[in-house]
């Protein structure tokens, strides 16, 4: 009997079993998995966002009709200059113009984003020379992120003795005098038409409304 019982005893275990997963926590855990996920490409995705907001910018600087995924040639030259990747000395308006063509297709006048960053990869190597591909890179991607097209001012007049002659009204003969009054104002109206002279003087009688003064002045 002794070994009967012995021989049905199973060995206890002593694991404890596993509770019931709660599916609205895996799934927020899910959540928080994807979310910080996310937020790291996202932030990796906002230091491009810059460099391509800039170059939409100027895709679509100076025309109306532009999608800013395309950039021209003129406004790829704009971007340049405005950004300061020209200097002058390492880069100049030649060496931007033979990478543009080098870039983009033999058929097309324009370039996309991703032809953009190759042109700055190729230019980088000439604009900073002492710092390595990787560096150099980032450096001109530096210069041209959050940046927009110049707005240039308005052009200012510049007077000449030539302009000066033809403006002064002091110096005006003939119907173009009968114009203005001495102080170069315009008549108006008065200018341009002969009006009817209604006073009872004769036309150029200089002294008219002086008779009433004269007359006080006698008595």
């Amino acid at each position: 009997m002794a070994d009967n019982k012995a021989k049905s005893t199973k060995p206890v275990n002593k694991t404890p079993p596993k509770s019931p997963s709660d599916p609205a926590k895996d799934r927020a855990a899910k959540r928080l998995s994807y979310d910080s996920n996310s937020s790291h490409e996202g932030a990796m995705a906002g230091e491009i966002s810059a460099l391509e907001e800039a170059f939409r910018k100027f895709a679509i600087h100076g025309d109306t009709r532009a999608t800013g995924k395309e950039m021209h040639g003129k406004n790829w030259s704009k971007l340049c200059k405005d950004c300061h990747v020209i200097d002058g000395k390492n880069v100049t308006i030649t060496d931007v113009d033979i990478v543009f063509s080098k870039i983009k297709g033999k058929s097309s006048r324009t370039i996309t984003f991703e032809q953009f960053k190759e042109a700055l990869q190729e230019l980088s190597k000439k604009r900073f020379k002492d710092k390595s591909d990787e560096e150099a890179v980032q450096e001109i991607f530096k210069l041209i992120e959050g940046k927009a097209p110049i707005i240039s001012g308005v052009t200012k007049a510049i007077s000449s003795p030539t302009v000066s002659r033809l403006t002064d009204t002091s110096k005006f003969t003939g119907s173009h005098k009968e114009r203005f009054d001495p102080s170069g104002k315009g008549k108006g109206k008065a200018g341009r038409e002969d009006l009817v002279d209604a006073s009872g003087y004769v036309s150029g009688y200089k002294h008219a409304g002086t008779y009433d003064h004269k007359v006080q002045g006698s008595k």
